[in-house]
């Protein structure tokens, strides 16, 4: 009997690698989130917010289809673990510009975070089929999936602290950096994978090889389906996750640690909804798990739309006792749980079958033309919703926004999906 995945080598490495990685992304995106929004007192503070969400996906639109080449032409961990060394620079830089306490080092950092995960992202998910079994696949996603909310949830919650009182710099380079070379020495126990396509011809035009795996794409109607659906789901992820902060603070009243709080909540209960996925699949891709998780994600983002209309700007921050004592503080935490589990249970039968469909020595390819899609909806959406919050959209109208079109997207599920096998 094979052993439990998260002690066996072939997927306990890569686990602790992209966990790692995730914590360090958010960790960054989280500190750089609070000083703009508790100690920079810009008055644009909540675009800029969806700014730094914009710069950190923008690179996965770019550069995705040369991270699936690499990845398909060489060994997938022989490139992680190249990618996870330069990583440990550019944790440096973030040090710097947290030293400085300057905003554009900081977004610069980000940005170079943004590079080496679109890169690594046709790894991360393209070399699980490689050393996990089909049945393996929904609890291997499931898995990665609730990793990366736990470390979306510690990230979160350790970026807030940073941040009190202008922040520790010791403290921050310690973990910044400790956690980038922990990243580093993970990657080197990811066992190897052989080249999937060793006659691929790695293209320098990025244009050009991005149009070809997306219309390679295209021409297979599960996986374009599959493709949209993911795509949906991280449109909505990243406008919710861009939107909480400025809500829990503005209109909830929330400070740092009630913000923290709530962030830590939602990221739980992503876990949780991947986790109750995995064990709905129970070694198959249900896709009927999807549906219903769409139909929860729209009827959630709506509620808490509803539940935040017309409150007023807070008068001052409150603790997150003050706030969850409140019944609008306890409506919205159950808004941001309900949604989240639905998030989870959307995900992860869907990405599941997208591996599986995809054939071997283009899997990464298909992994990085899934992610330009995803990276083009969110890329999209984020700088709709920054220009929609310059011209005075609320937080409210938004999440209402998002709940009325992510039901009319189960519709379309519900319509055109495909048979899982």
């Amino acid at each position: 009997m094979p052993p439990p995945l998260m002690l066996s080598r072939r997927f306990a490495p890569l686990f602790w690698c992209q966990f790692f990685a995730a914590f360090n992304d958010n960790f960054l995106k989280t500190a750089l989130v609070f000083l703009i929004l508790f100690r920079s007192g810009a008055a644009d503070a909540e675009a800029l917010i969806t700014l730094a969400s914009a710069i950190f996906i923008a690179p996965y639109f770019f550069l995705s289809a040369l991270g699936g080449e690499l990845a398909d032409r060489h060994d997938k961990a022989r490139v992680a673990q190249w990618l996870k060394f330069f990583e440990i620079f550019v944790a440096a830089l973030a040090v710097l510009g947290f030293a400085l306490q300057s905003g554009p080092i900081l977004f610069g950092a980000l940005a170079g975070f943004g590079v080496i995960a679109a890169l690594f992202g046709p790894i991360k998910y393209g070399i699980l089929p490689d050393h996990l079994r089909r049945a393996e696949l929904p609890a291997g996603n499931a898995l990665v999936e609730a990793a990366t909310f736990i470390a979306i949830l510690t990230g979160t919650i350790v970026g807030g602290l940073a941040t009190r009182g202008g922040g520790d710099v010791a403290g921050f380079a310690a973990l910044v950096l400790g956690f980038a070379i922990a990243c580093w020495l993970a990657s080197l126990l990811i066992p190897p994978t052989g080249e999937g396509a060793p006659q691929l011809k790695v293209s320098i035009n990025i244009a050009a090889s991005t149009a070809a795996m997306i219309r390679h794409l295209r021409a297979d109607a599960r996986l374009w389906w599959g493709a949209m659906v993911t795509s949906w789901f991280w449109l909505v992820g990243i406008v919710v996750l861009s939107l909480l902060p400025p809500l829990i603070k503005t209109l909830i009243g929330g400070n740092e640690d009630t913000v923290t709080t709530y962030l830590a909540l939602f990221s739980i209960a992503v876990g949780a909804g991947s986790g109750l996925a995995a064990a709905i699949a129970h070694g198959r891709i249900v896709l009927n798990t999807t549906l219903a998780g769409a139909v929860l994600l729209g009827v959630f983002a709506l509620d808490l739309g509803i539940a935040t209309y017309g409150a007023g700007a807070a008068l001052s921050p409150q603790a997150p006792g003050a706030v969850f004592s409140s019944a609008l503080g306890i409506r919205v935490a159950m808004d941001l749980v309900g949604l989240a589990i639905a998030g989870g249970l959307f995900i992860v039968p869907v990405f599941a079958a997208v591996q599986a469909w995809a054939g071997a020595d283009y899997r990464a390819r298909t992994v990085a033309a899934v992610n330009v899609l995803n990276a083009a909806f969110m890329t999209g959406a984020t700088v709709a919703v920054a220009i929609m919050q310059k011209y005075g959209v609320t937080v409210p109208a938004l999440f209402a926004m998002i709940g009325v079109a992510t039901l009319v997207v189960a519709l379309a599920i519900w319509r055109t999906m495909p048979r899982a096998d």
